[in-house]
């Protein structure tokens, strides 16, 4: 493989990140080749120690994207990072998407029904104080008043929950990365 070559399948690889991010990353790349070439070596000996540029490039944005999401924990940095770490490899697809998928699901559930039990405990507040309720108007704001608090507390929960969820799958492509670098670190 030319120089040219991988270096155009590794920018394919990279689309989607950061136009800098980008540039980084092929000026690395590039001074491989310079560095190489001013040592002797071909291009092709370069490309074939640095390995193929579709998986460098998958292992680049999973990093790209866990980098993202230590410096900001936001739905989409969030979102770039399990997108990274799934595109590592196809058998992760296959065990990580459904259990990710069925808990992320349930997570949303959550977090909807909360919303709704807290709107509820609001309507109950606000409204149960003038309907004919047993216990009165007293037990009418202490129902609407605790379920909001629960809502709040369900809801609370939830957003951490879904924290440790990401935190655990960065963790896991970390320990993703340190497996594969070794023979990274051989081809470089």
């Amino acid at each position: 493989m030319t120089r040219t070559e991988f270096m155009d399948r590794l920018k394919r690889g990279l689309n989607g990140l950061s136009p800098s991010t980008i540039a980084d990353i092929t000026a690395d790349y590039e001074a491989h080749f310079n560095d190489a070439a001013a040592a002797g070596r071909s291009e092709a000996e370069v490309a074939s120690a640095l390995g193929d540029p579709d998986r460098l490039a998958r292992e680049l944005r999973a990093e790209a994207g866990m980098k993202n999401w230590e410096t900001a924990k936001t739905p989409s940095s969030a979102a770039g990072a399990i997108a990274g770490i799934i595109g590592l490899g196809a058998l992760d697809v296959f065990i990580l998407l459904p259990l990710l998928g069925s808990v992320a699901g349930a997570l949303v559930g959550f977090f909807a029904a909360s919303i709704g039990v807290f709107i509820g405990g609001g309507v109950v507040f606000a409204v149960g104080p003038f309907l004919p309720l047993p216990g009165g108007w007293i037990v009418a704001l202490l129902m609407g008043i605790g379920m909001m608090a629960g809502a709040t507390a369900v809801g609370a929960f939830t957003a951490a929950l879904t924290i440790w969820l990401v935190n655990g799958v960065v963790w896991y492509a970390r320990l993703h990365y340190k497996v594969l670098k070794p023979a990274l670190d051989a081809h470089a």
